[in-house]
């Protein structure tokens, strides 16, 4: 891994700002939203199985390339959740007796969600190194 500095306190407040918004965003139009109890369900479910699968996913990736010890099977379950999780709300929302416009909305809140899981995650994962590599060198001098 490359990296040499922090990770601006910037972008782990926009990362944290985006995934507030779209969860946020996400559950308030679910909440409006004028369908049966099981769909509101299944919609919710759909959200947090994405966000778990989102972040396995990157922690996974991550450990392979930077030559961590990892499962094989349970990298190919990652890959496998996360595609299942995406699938899972595009074919709700297809099915879905509501606007198109509804459907954009369901759609860019889920993205926005996982896209910052995962930024958030890569932060974590880079501030954790970076401290590790600090004390590292501070003990060696």
């Amino acid at each position: 891994m490359s990296t040499n500095t922090k990770t601006s306190s910037a972008f782990v407040a926009a990362s944290w700002l985006a995934f507030c918004a779209g969860v946020t965003t996400y559950l308030i139009g679910l909440n409006n939203a004028a369908m049966q109890l099981n769909e509101k369900g299944y919609y919710l479910t759909v959200l947090l199985f994405g966000l778990f699968a989102a972040v396995s996913l990157q922690k996974t990736v991550r450990d392979k390339l930077e030559g961590l010890p990892f499962n094989a099977m349970y990298y190919g379950i990652c890959w496998f959740s996360f595609i299942a999780a995406i699938s899972l709300l595009c074919i709700g929302l297809f099915n879905a007796t509501i606007t198109l416009s509804e459907k954009g909305f369901y759609g860019m809140a889920y993205g926005l969600s996982l896209f910052a899981a995962i930024a958030i995650q890569k932060n974590t994962r880079d501030n954790e190194y970076f401290k590790v590599k600090k004390e590292i060198l501070a003990a060696a001098e």
